[in-house]
């Protein structure tokens, strides 16, 4: 049984520092770097990529809207033409970085809006898979498992491209098999234990707890811990050696997708 564990990563830009990646980094397997849009700068992404390769964590590029101001967590309405723009944009600016230090992209990871409005919405989503395609085929879509997944899968594969599923134990889920609102209490879990046990059951039994006691199907290949949650560190050490712990190799997705 093998498992991907991701995270947000090179998220500081300028005079801020967002996130600890120096920290988190040894513990994961693949590492999403944003391009710059919603965070990063051309230094933060050097150093992340050079980070990464000094622990053989696999790199991906980590696309979101135009939007620093809000972090890419807000909603943007964007053409499809946009949309692929800013994806070919941001995949070719890591890319760039990747080849410096002698290494290749695993993987794109859209992030925040970006990433849960194509979700449900077809042409972006096909917007997204076009840039992928169009850059590396090669490459692996990292999309949300359960509801909308056996769409997405299609659509991925009208492009010559393969996804990776993804499940968020730091995350509370709605009996709709959405992620619950970040506006919403209790929706960034933050004990290690408890987010362990649910990254335990997701990994070995393709399951999540929704947020009314639902148990949802969601089958993932990557579970996600974000950098900037507070105790991102004490989180990723605890689901590394529980998921260990119990028979499950954690990997980089790359190596069984």
């Amino acid at each position: 049984m093998k498992i991907d564990l991701n995270c947000d990563m090179g998220e500081s830009f300028g005079a801020y520092t967002i996130g600890m990646d120096a920290e988190v980094m040894p513990h994961i397997t693949s590492a999403n770097i944003a391009c710059g849009f919603h965070a990063g700068d051309p230094v933060v992404m050097a150093k992340t990529v050079a980070l990464a390769k000094k622990h053989g964590v696999a790199i991906g590029a980590h696309p979101g809207f135009p939007d620093l101001m809000g972090y890419g967590r807000r909603n943007m309405a964007c053409s499809p033409e946009e949309i692929t723009a800013y994806v070919t944009y941001q995949i070719g600016a890591l890319m760039a970085f990747a080849a410096a230090h002698g290494l290749t992209l695993q993987h794109v990871k859209p992030h925040g809006a970006l990433y849960n409005m194509a979700q449900p919405d077809e042409a972006m989503m096909e917007a997204i898979c076009r840039a992928v395609a169009a850059v590396d085929s090669s490459l692996l879509l990292v999309a949300l498992a359960g509801k909308w997944a056996s769409r997405n899968r299609e659509i991925a594969a009208a492009h010559g491209l393969k996804i990776a599923f993804e499940a968020f134990p730091d995350r509370a889920y709605t009996p709709e098999g959405t992620l619950q609102s970040r506006k919403e209490p209790g929706s960034v879990i933050k004990d290690p234990e408890v987010v362990a046990q649910r990254a335990l059951k997701m990994a070995k039994e393709g399951k999540v707890i929704a947020i009314d006691g639902t148990e949802l199907t969601i089958a993932p290949e990557t579970l996600c811990v974000h950098g900037d949650t507070p105790g991102a560190v004490a989180l990723v050490r605890q689901i590394r050696r529980v998921l260990t712990d119990n028979g499950i190799n954690v990997t980089a997705m790359g190596t069984f997708v």
